[in-house]
């Protein structure tokens, strides 16, 4: 036989009086809430809190890659501009391989500007940085004009070549010859230096 449930002691209760009802109805009021607090409240509470958290970090993350993705256009923008000047510098600044076409072609702006060559003699290198300065003591005859051509000549070359230290003397006139003009320089040009060479000036 099934065990019948305790039925609820309303007749103790309708004996209480008003005020003892509402202090139970108070007191069960407490405990269903210290109840739905404990158990149910304070556990969503804490995950609530770490939920915030969360959200909070990943929208600090989300702030800074929008950031970031603003000022990668701009980077971007600045790195191609620097490759561009990179492969101009590039191409100014010849490697080891094209330095004797380089210096037969001053010599060769020299003598289709008419002048004699006395003296060509290239210089040590000198390591300066990414690039190597190469001096080439200059030593020509001829006239004043075919000086100009020469040194438009060289302005023209697609390589940097810089004149300097430049000093004319007129020259004596032969007994065939018109008085002429001496002129000593030195034209400095400039090379690559590759990653090997610049780690092998390093000091040691």
């Amino acid at each position: 036989m099934a065990k019948q449930l305790p039925s609820l002691p309303f007749e103790k209760i309708a004996a209480l009086t008003r005020l003892q009802r509402m202090a139970i109805c108070i007191g069960t009021f407490v405990v269903l809430g210290a109840l739905f607090y404990y158990l149910i409240y304070m556990p969503k509470s804490a995950e609530i809190a770490e939920l915030e958290k969360t959200y909070e970090d990943l929208d600090t993350k989300l702030t800074r890659a929008k950031a970031a993705a603003k000022d990668h256009d701009k980077y971007q923008k600045m790195f191609t501009e620097a490759q561009g000047k990179f492969r101009l510098v590039l191409r100014t600044l010849p490697d080891k391989k094209e330095i004797p076409s380089l210096l037969e072609g001053i010599s060769r702006s020299g003598r289709h500007a008419g002048l004699e060559f006395l003296l060509f003699e290239p210089g040590k290198e000198v390591a300066k940085g990414f690039y190597a300065e190469i001096p080439v003591k200059i030593e020509v005859s001829g006239g004043y004009h075919n000086l100009a051509m020469f040194f438009d000549k060289v302005a023209r070359l697609p390589r940097i070549v810089n004149i300097s230290n430049i000093s004319v003397k007129k020259e004596a006139a032969g007994k065939t010859a018109e008085a002429g003009l001496k002129a000593t320089c030195v034209a400095t040009t400039y090379r690559f230096l590759e990653v090997s060479e610049k780690q092998s000036e390093k000091p040691k």
